[in-house]
């Protein structure tokens, strides 16, 4: 657990991120990327925030949108790229994803691309932790979308009835593909509806990367002092579609949204309080780690027709 807001880390790592994406979009209409991909751009600053506050012990598991947790996590980029190019040294030997990524000397655990499959398997993480003594605390990052699934609230009901030590992340971009909250729910706020189970939560608006990681601190505070499982709402805006590098069609509503979120980006506000010479070496740092990440994707070869089957679960 750190308990000190790291500006100049904050900034490097919401900036791989950011450039990270815009590569894919730039690359994506090539074919050289082999799989689908959900961006994180304009999401950044939740796993930003989260995973600044969080111990080398503790435990991920992300979602198919996990681009930002995966390198937020500082996680290996190199073998990210290479999976999405579908090459061997990838992190699932290219044979997973964008939406499978996974690092284990991380603590970044691959998990399936379906809604809401993340959140039992979490929670039995953490029923595991708990059952054997151990360190850490389980993040599970989900959707808002995810809280329309019936195995959510069953893992919110057990991860509540055992106090178990896990965090759930809902990166609440309002939407679940391209249907909106209010058309999916009654307003009846997801942070309310846990507290219902018995778990803590807090909802934080504003999509500021400070923000975020002081919540998290808060929660795994709680977490150590009382045994028990927290629920945190992150209030955020996806700018992008939600499969795809294309730009959603937008109401005048919709629209208004994104271009306040792009006024109020989060990435611009931590460059501001930075010295300009830490942002030139930032900025370089990052475009050659992403030039050298897409280096180690081109020149990976292919997996084997030999190794189709290896490492498939069926």
């Amino acid at each position: 657990m750190n308990n000190l807001f790291d500006i100049k880390k904050a900034y490097y790592l919401f900036l791989l991120i950011r450039r990270s994406e815009e590569k894919i979009i730039e690359l994506y209409n090539t074919d050289k990327i082999k799989s689908p991909v959900h961006l994180s751009i304009g999401q950044e600053a939740v796993a930003v925030g989260v995973s600044l506050a969080l111990s080398e012990s503790d435990i991920i598991f992300s979602n198919y949108r996990g681009h930002a947790h995966f390198i937020a996590r500082e996680a290996n980029l190199d073998k990210m790229w290479a999976e999405l190019y579908g090459k061997s040294r990838g992190t699932a030997r290219g044979k997973g994803g964008s939406m499978h990524l996974n690092d284990y000397e991380k603590n970044f655990i691959p998990t399936s691309a379906i809604v809401s499959t993340a959140v039992p398997e979490a929670v039995g993480y953490a029923f595991a932790l708990k059952y054997k003594k151990q360190e850490g605390v389980v993040v599970c990052y989900h959707g808002d979308g995810a809280t329309d699934e019936g195995v959510f609230w069953e893992s919110l009901n057990f991860a509540s009835l055992h106090s178990l030590p896990i965090i759930f992340i809902c990166e609440n971009n309002k939407y679940a593909i391209y249907s909106h909250q209010n058309t999916r729910s009654l307003n009846n706020p997801i942070v309310d509806r846990a507290k219902a189970f018995g778990v803590s939560s807090i909802r934080v608006s504003g999509n500021k990367t400070k923000n975020f990681f002081d919540a998290t601190l808060d929660c795994i505070k709680q977490i150590k002092k009382k045994s028990q499982p927290f629920l945190l709402e992150c209030m955020t805006t996806r700018w992008r579609d939600h499969v795809g590098i294309t730009i959603p069609e937008l109401s005048k509503a919709e629209f208004e949204e994104i271009e306040n979120a792009k006024k109020n980006d989060d990435l611009e506000e931590l460059e501001k309080q930075l010295p300009e010479d830490d942002v030139l070496i930032i900025n370089k740092k990052v475009t050659t780690e992403i030039e050298n990440a897409i280096n180690f994707a081109e020149s990976s070869n292919f997996p084997e027709e030999s190794e189709l089957y290896d490492n498939v679960l069926a």
